[in-house]
């Protein structure tokens, strides 16, 4: 008979939660890899040993109640806003690591500006961009990175071109700017995937550390209740159809 006591040696660990992450029940949707994200985040916070020195910075959108996950110092901040609230928080306390957590919504639309203006200045700080193609929290409506032929629910019959524009891609738009110093696309439907997101966090993180300027690490996501459909089918069609507009890799790394 197998004792339990040997099951549970720390040599035959697979897996065990982060203490940054609360006990709170995640309320994200089945699949949304929101709950994946917050979770590698935790992970590098505990592997630096800098729980009590990271500082999060929130606004509106899914991410806004990241601060009920992660037990580190929080601040929220208004939709779009998040880059300006962290550059007063990092300047005011250059020693701490402040970081945003933002959507696509957020990020490159309402914020553009905050985000455009920190990044150009150069500020030390992580920006964590999640870019899953709609407004996911109001409705499901297309978004600045909605790709052409998309589907929404201001847009039912998909993106088209002529009347919408051109999906934005506001991450090589970043990537010019002299202030970033380390901007990266990556994402979270594969076990390699989330491997190669956490080291790119971990990255983003201690560039601060050596006070390089900006980094950001943009996760292409499903949101498999905004696009209605299975979490299987959600990521089979991000891999189709979000990747060949939104490529993965290292965009710049200096």
């Amino acid at each position: 008979m197998i004792d339990i006591k040997d099951i549970i040696k720390p040599e035959n660990l697979v897996f065990k939660k982060s203490k940054v992450l609360t006990d709170m029940e995640m309320h994200y949707c089945p699949g949304c890899s929101h709950g994946v994200v917050h979770n590698l985040i935790a992970e590098v916070i505990e592997d630096m040993d800098i729980q009590n020195s990271v500082i999060g910075v929130a606004p509106v959108g899914c991410s806004v109640l990241a601060y009920n996950y992660l037990h580190i110092d929080w601040h929220e901040a208004a939709h779009g806003r998040a880059p300006a609230v962290a550059t007063a928080v990092k300047r005011l306390m250059p020693d701490k690591f402040v970081f945003t957590y933002q959507g696509d919504g957020d990020l490159a639309a309402i914020g553009t500006a905050e985000t455009i203006h920190a990044c150009n200045r150069g500020e030390d700080i992580t920006i964590v961009f999640i870019n899953n193609g709609i407004y996911g929290m109001t409705g499901g409506q297309m978004a600045p990175t909605t790709i052409e032929g998309m589907v929404a629910s201001t847009c039912p019959a998909g993106r088209d071109l002529k009347r919408d524009g051109y999906p934005i891609k506001i991450t090589e738009i970043l990537a010019t700017l002299p202030g970033t110093c380390y901007v990266t696309r990556q994402a979270v439907h594969t076990p390699g995937s989330v491997r190669k997101t956490k080291i790119a966090l971990r990255k983003a993180f201690e560039n601060q550390i050596a006070k390089k300027g900006t980094s950001i690490v943009e996760v292409v996501s499903t949101c498999n209740s905004g696009w209605r459909m299975t979490p299987v089918k959600a990521n089979n069609w991000m891999v189709e159809n979000m990747f060949p507009v939104y490529p993965l890799g290292d965009i710049k790394d200096e």
